[in-house]
């Protein structure tokens, strides 16, 4: 057999294993596998740099499919070069346990290196594994040891260049420079509506040299050779990303269905799959049929992935003799183990004498306080940093070809920002990305895919609430706290002072477990009494603050955030009264969820059903913490620009009225 021939079968071999896939689940996409093999096979079996012995190995290429539903391909290339997806695997596709889901999904899948499936994240994500690896190789390089070097190839489609967050990150590795960055864009025309020139004709190449990429045009039924000659050609640049512009044909060699939507979305049918494989010259009946040839073809590509792990093993234990802190840094964070970190008890914390301080300025202090034992905490905001207070400071902004900073400017691309701090992390940095509370809406998405990964991605998001007064509504979130808490995995922390905040940045660094939003105020918030603080007040979620005096409690007030200090003054008010009551500050309402119940029953006793919840936000989600018989000082309308104090009044967040609230309650 020619060296052509086995070529030829070798991409026929992905295609029926695609079709074969998507046949037996009786669900999925087989038309752009079908149309993206010889790009698969090219990029697989001749340029990419992997092990299937170690799928973790640090500097193998990264190869992100963020058109996600054509994620067959992706699995039969895994299976072909001999990761742990076997053919079962294969058979099992978008069954239940399977690893072989209907998209990516980061954890299920060696090899998969993060979910994807929702158009344009992943093409978000690659833009944030190249930046990684730019990152990583000006901290960790040290001549002759190049010990990161690699690149980041991205699949894509016509949808996820319709999504607006490509245009962001495009836009900005563009801007960056990011020669490791190579993207096969599948331009074959077709959507599951119809034809895409419907709704959307750019000139996607055009395009991309406008946001400053390199770009490599193909022509229709682009030869093994010519795509091999594009991927050389992009991989020679090295001052800016590169995008090949692939012309395909969905449903490739299917008579019927060729270059129609309904080859998109839906299993191809017995009757179209047997007359596909007539049309292909595929011989063989049985599906699921890897031809020996093929497999000792791609033994052959493996082999050279465990080779070119062993070399740079070698490298790497040279590297390390010579330069050991910075091996053993790289090995932590490459893990995403914790670092140690300084104890509590010497955080700079400001006290009650520093006067009242936003929760948003204590975190810049906090943030700074703890990035010189983080040297892995890096990020950025969009295009907020004055306000969010996220600059880390002595350290570099991040440039065109400059990658050793630790600081990000996002410019106003809050979505792709989202999508780049879930790649940075999962490369094992701790990435935080900053901007209005109001416009987490914005990068909604990318929070999402973090919370569904379970990686330790940091949002931080400040002005939290109508308290920033005179922007007027469009600033002044109301519903994002319950909409985010409604979210399994992530935990939203909304301090209530500075000593909560720096516990807040402590305890989330100090885990590698899961996404973390923290809410902050614009406004100045009081100092509380560092002694009523527990150092496990965020690990808890919710701890009593202040104590009923003069007698057991008769009214609990929980708050959190910029409200807790309301509560306090309320509290006062009731006790003058001859009403004992008990304040508890609640940081997080998931961390308190998951404690055991003799300690939620400590801070909120089941024969107390008097309570109170006070927050500036929608009250959706606290029937679960006051009960049937308590109530919520809340917001069920939008908010309104004017000063702060105003708005406080007309909404009923001050302390009379909170406190006449709480009377209500215990029939006073």
């Amino acid at each position: 057999m020619s060296e052509s021939d086995l070529d030829n079968l070798a991409v026929n071999t992905i295609r029926m294993l695609a079709i074969d896939g998507v046949q037996k689940a009786n669900s999925g996409h087989p038309g752009a596998p079908m149309g993206l093999a010889p790009a698969a096979y090219v990029l697989w079996a001749r340029f990419m740099r992997h092990n299937l012995a170690n799928p973790e190995w640090a500097n193998r290429d990264r190869f992100i499919l963020s058109n996600g539903h054509v994620s067959m391909l992706q699995y039969s290339m895994l299976h072909l070069c001999g990761y742990d997806v076997t053919i079962d695997d294969l058979k099992s596709f978008r069954q239940w346990g399977s690893k072989c889901p209907g998209h990516p999904e980061y954890g299920d899948t060696p090899g998969v290196e993060v979910t994807t499936g929702p158009l344009g994240q992943g093409f978000a994500n690659s833009v944030g594994f190249a930046l990684a690896e730019g990152m990583r190789a000006e901290r960790y390089n040290s001549d002759p040891h190049e010990v990161v070097d690699h690149h980041t190839y991205v699949f894509c489609g016509d949808g996820d260049m319709e999504e607006g967050i490509s245009s962001e990150a495009a836009s900005l590795a563009g801007n960056y420079g990011l020669g490791k960055l190579i993207a096969i864009y599948d331009d074959n025309k077709v959507q599951l509506s119809g034809p895409t020139d419907v709704s959307f004709s750019e000139n996607v190449p055009e395009r991309f040299e406008a946001y400053g990429w390199a770009v490599h045009r193909l022509p229709e039924d682009a030869t093994l050779d010519q795509i091999e000659l594009a991927l050389r050609e992009a991989r020679e640049i090295a001052d800016r990303p590169s995008l090949i512009d692939l012309p395909t044909h969905i449903g490739y060699g299917s008579p019927n269905k060729q270059d129609t939507a309904s080859a998109h979305g839906s299993p191809l049918g017995p009757e179209e799959v047997e007359l596909t494989k007539e049309r292909l010259g595929w011989p063989y009946e049985e599906p699921f049929t890897v031809p020996d040839e093929v497999r000792e073809l791609f033994a052959e590509v493996a082999e050279r992935g465990v080779e070119a792990e062993r070399e740079w093993s070698q490298q790497f234990e040279e590297y390390a003799r010579e330069s050991p802190e910075l091996a053993e840094e790289f090995e932590r964070t490459r893990g995403r183990h914790a670092p140690k970190l300084p104890p509590v008890s010497e955080a700079p914390v400001p006290g009650p004498g520093d006067g009242p301080i936003a929760t948003r300025a204590a975190s810049g202090q906090a943030l700074n306080w703890l990035a010189e034992s983080v040297p892995e905490l890096v990020g950025g905001a969009a295009d907020t940093a004055p306000s969010t207070k996220t600059f880390i400071n002595d350290e570099a902004t991040v440039l065109r070809h400059h990658f050793r900073g630790r600081n990000f400017d996002f410019g106003v691309r809050e979505h792709a920002m989202g999508a780049i701090v879930n790649a940075l992390t999962i490369e094992g940095m701790r990435a935080y990305g900053a901007t209005f509370f109001c416009f987490s809406d914005y990068m909604r998405g990318a929070v999402r895919l973090a919370a569904v990964m379970g990686i330790p991605s940091i949002f931080i998001w400040t002005h939290d609430s109508f308290l920033l007064g005179e922007d007027g509504t469009t600033h002044q979130p109301v519903e994002h706290l319950a909409s985010l808490r409604a979210m399994p995995v992530i935990e939203v922390i909304r301090p209530a002072d500075a000593r909560e905040t720096f516990l807040a940045w402590h305890w989330l660094l100090g885990r590698c477990e899961r996404p973390t939003a923290l809410v902050l105020s614009r406004q100045k918030l009081p100092i509380l009494d560092p002694g009523s603080i527990p150092d496990d007040a965020i690990e808890r979620g919710a701890y009593v603050l202040r104590e009923a005096s003069g007698g057991d409690p008769q009214l609990i007030l929980i708050g959190t955030g910029s409200e807790v200090s309301l509560c306090l003054e309320a509290a006062e008010l009731l006790e003058g009264e001859g009403t004992p009551t008990r304040v508890v500050s609640m940081p997080c309402a998931e961390l308190f969820a998951a404690q055991d119940q003799a300690y939620r029953d400590q801070v909120l006793p089941p024969a107390l059903e008097a309570r109170l919840s006070v927050e500036a936000a929608s009250p959706l989600g606290w029937n679960r913490f006051v009960g049937p018989r308590g109530d919520s000082v809340a917001l069920d309308h939008f908010g309104a620009s004017a000063p702060a104090d105003v708005l406080a009044e007309k909404f009923g967040f001050t302390p009379e009225a909170v406190a006449e609230r709480g009377r209500a309650l215990v029939g006073g």
